[in-house]
C-alpha cells in the first residue's frame, strides 16, 4: 500500500458524499496505491450507515466505529493503528481541507522531507471566534516548542509511514503532532492549501478547548526536553527552594544568636521553613519521576533516540543497507 488516508469523522453524513468522490478525482491519477480509514467517532447522525453503504462499492474504503464519541485525537490514533501505507495522509471530513492538494504535497514530501503539513494561508473561516484564537494559539505554540509553523490547527498533513507508527496520540494532541514528529527528528515543511467555507454542519471546535490546548501544550513541551532527563526539572527547582529555605533560617538563626532577635512572631522563619519542605518535595519527585521514566522506556522497550539511517558492509553481517525517516 502506498497511501492511507486517515479521516476522523463527527457527524458528517451530508459531506461523506462528496467527500470520497474527491479524494479518488486526486489520487486516481496519481497511480498510487491507497486506502481511505474513515473512523466514526460516535456520530449522532447517519455517518456511519453512509459509510457503510460506500464501503460496499468501495475497495479502497475502511471503516471503524467507535462505540461513542472519544475525540478526534482518539480518532486519529485509531487510523493510524489500521494505516498500511508507506505514506499517511490525515485529512477533515467537512471539506474544508482539499483532497486535491495530497498529490503536491507528496511531491513536496519526496524532495527530501519527513512530514508536510498543510497552511491554510487563506483561511475561509469567522476572524473573531476562528481566525484570532488560532494565530495566537499558533504563535504561542511556535515560540514554545521551537518549531515553527503558521498553522498548528490544519489536519492536512503527510508524512512517512514510519514516521507515522510512531506517534502515540491522546488528549488534544492531534495539534502537536509536528511537535511529535520533530522530537523524533523529522524534517518537516510547510506547504500552502487550498481552505474552503464549511458547507454542511457547524464547527466542532469552540473556545472550550483552549484549557486543555494549553495543558497539553506543558505535557508535550515537558516531554520535548525532559521526558528522559526529569530530575533536571524537579531537581532543580528543588535546590533552588531548599537553598532559599536553609539561607533564610540560617539568616535568622544568627539574628537569634548575635543580636536575640525573637523569631516566634517572624512570617520569614514561615516561609524559611516552608522553601526547605518543598525542596526535599521536588527532589524526591525528580527521582521517582526518574524512575518512572526507566520504566516507562524500558517496559515498551523504547529507545531514547531515533535512527535515520542504517548501513552495513559488505562482509560485515546482519541484513543489508537500510534506510528509513524517523
Amino acid at each position: 500500500m502506498d497511501l492511507s488516508v486517515i479521516i476522523p469523522i463527527y457527524n458528517e453524513e451530508e459531506s461523506i458524499p462528496r467527500l470520497l468522490p474527491e479524494i479518488h478525482a486526486a489520487l486516481g491519477p496519481t497511480g498510487l496505491r491507497y486506502e481511505i480509514i474513515c473512523v466514526d467517532d460516535g456520530s449522532r447522525d447517519r455517518s456511519y450507515d453512509v459509510l457503510a453503504a460506500a464501503a460496499e462499492d468501495d475497495p479502497a474504503l475502511v471503516v471503524v466505529r467507535f462505540r461513542r464519541n472519544f475525540g478526534q485525537t482518539a480518532a486519529m490514533q485509531a487510523g493510524l493503528d489500521e494505516a498500511r501505507g508507506a505514506l499517511v495522509a490525515f485529512l477533515d471530513a467537512d471539506l474544508q481541507n482539499d483532497p486535491a492538494d495530497i498529490p503536491a504535497m507528496i511531491d513536496k514530501l519526496n524532495e527530501g522531507y519527513d512530514m508536510v503539513a498543510g497552511w491554510r494561508a487563506n483561511r475561509q473561516d469567522t476572524f473573531i471566534n476562528r481566525k484570532l484564537p488560532s494565530i495566537i494559539a499558533n504563535r504561542v505554540i511556535s515560540s514554545t516548542t521551537k518549531v515553527r509553523l503558521h498553522d498548528y490547527g490544519c489536519t492536512l498533513k503527510l508524512m512517512r509511514g514510519d514516521l507515522a507508527k510512531t506517534l502515540n496520540l491522546y488528549g488534544e494532541m492531534h495539534r502537536f503532532i509536528p511537535v511529535i514528529a520533530d522530537w523524533a527528528g523529522a524534517r518537516i515543511v510547510e506547504l500552502p492549501v487550498n481552505h474552503r467555507a464549511r458547507q454542511f454542519g457547524v464547527s466542532k471546535y469552540g473556545i472550550g478547548r483552549t484549557i486543555r490546548v494549553v495543558l497539553d501544550l506543558l505535557v508535550v513541551r515537558f516531554m520535548q526536553s525532559y521526558v528522559t532527563k526529569p530530575m533536571q526539572v524537579f531537581g532543580l527547582g528543588g535546590l533552588i527552594s531548599g537553598g532559599l529555605g536553609f539561607l533564610i533560617c540560617l539568616w535568622l538563626a544568627f539574628s537569634k544568636l548575635a543580636w536575640g532577635t525573637p523569631l516566634s512572631d517572624r512570617p520569614m522563619l514561615l516561609l524559611g521553613v516552608l522553601l526547605i519542605v518543598v525542596g526535599v518535595q521536588l527532589v524526591s519527585m525528580g527521582l521517582v519521576a526518574d524512575l518512572l521514566a526507566r520504566t516507562y522506556h524500558e517496559a515498551q522497550d523504547k529507545r531514547p533516540f531515533h535512527i535515520r539511517t542504517r548501513i552495513v558492509g559488505p562482509g560485515a553481517g546482519g541484513p543489508p543497507a537500510e534506510e528509513g525517516s524517523a
